[in-house]
């Protein structure tokens, strides 16, 4: 396991930090919508609240940069389902951020979707040379486009990359006149792509591409600090939800596509491709005790290749379980 404490100091600090914890007037935590997850439930029904102690406010957001800089600014404390991308870009600009949960796994939630009429699949990707892509920059999808493209053979100066948020692209990939040729993303608006296109690879074969996919739980390291025991009890919260679902998700449903702005069928579409680890296995090697570290490592040496980042000399250090094994 991973830690940036010793559990000894991470008591003294969790004992030290109670009264800074009651004094916060307000925890902020951002999400997205159109992203249903267990701990909605929580979310639509207060129970963040009124486990915590204190109002908890849920911040939506179209990606995980736009969380980085709330993150930043001081306006978020907690940064719930943030793409591993966004994660590595921000703390190779210098931001101190850790990770502290695996919020969500999903390799077939995110992906690039080429419209229908272009008839470009896995055969002939090399005729989207010279085409207009949308790509949300510096998140998960950005960094599966990429793996894509360098699996296919297919520069990225052959193509015409734009930045655009998700729901704006899907937006733009409805209409017939659309110039755009691929367009990239994740949940409900992933959903509303393939409606006008089919996507290059998915299941394990896209996942022996791209790698595993998947969402991290961070904070800014100041707020872990002086937060401790309210940051541990949040995600305890977060774990009973994704327990309770995984019992019976039935009951929770209706909350959980309320508060992720969703209808039902959209909502179940998602979840079925959805995965929550449990504390026991995001603690164990396959995930924050060996393999995050890894995958932070290779994904920021992929960038840092790519001139996107320059990638830190340890992503152990990013790393902190200490919460997590509190909550436990």
């Amino acid at each position: 396991m991973k830690f940036t404490k010793t559990l000894t100091a991470m008591a003294v600090a969790l004992t030290a930090t109670t009264g800074a914890a009651s004094a916060l007037d307000e925890l902020t935590v951002a999400y997205f919508l159109e992203w249903p997850t267990p701990n909605q439930f929580a979310q639509a029904n207060d129970i963040y609240t009124k486990e915590l102690g204190i109002p908890v406010k849920f911040v939506s957001f179209d990606a995980g940069t736009a969380m980085s800089a709330a993150m930043a600014s001081g306006d978020v404390h907690i940064s719930f389902s943030q793409g591993v991308t966004p994660f590595l870009v921000a703390t190779a600009a210098g931001q101190d951020l850790q990770v502290v949960d695996i919020a969500v796994s999903y390799s077939d939630n995110d992906n690039c979707v080429v419209r229908s009429e272009l008839e470009i699949d896995k055969t002939n990707v090399g005729d989207l040379k010279g085409k207009k892509v949308a790509v949300p920059l510096g998140t998960a999808a950005h960094s599966g486009f990429l793996a894509q493209m360098k699996h296919f053979g297919v520069d990225e100066a052959d193509l015409t990359i734009v930045d655009m948020a998700p729901s704006d692209s899907a937006a733009a990939f409805g209409q017939p006149d659309t110039d755009l040729a691929m367009v990239c993303g994740w949940g409900g608006s992933l959903r509303t792509m393939k409606q006008h296109g089919n996507v290059l690879i998915e299941g394990a074969e896209k996942e022996a591409v791209v790698g595993k996919v998947f969402d991290v739980t961070s904070i800014p390291t100041a707020f872990g600090e002086e937060n401790g025991e309210l940051l541990s009890k949040f995600l305890k919260v977060t774990a009973d939800m994704n327990a309770k679902y995984a019992a019976d998700r039935a009951p929770m449903m209706a909350d959980i596509s309320k508060a992720a702005g969703m209808d039902i069928e959209g909502t179940t579409a998602v979840l079925d491709v959805f995965a929550f680890p449990t504390v026991e296995a995001q603690l164990s090697d396959a995930w924050l005790g060996g393999f995050v570290a890894q995958y932070l490592t290779d994904s920021a040496a992929a960038l840092e290749a790519s001139g996107k980042i320059k990638a830190l000399s340890d992503y152990n250090a990013v790393i902190n379980t200490s919460f997590l094994e509190a909550a436990k």
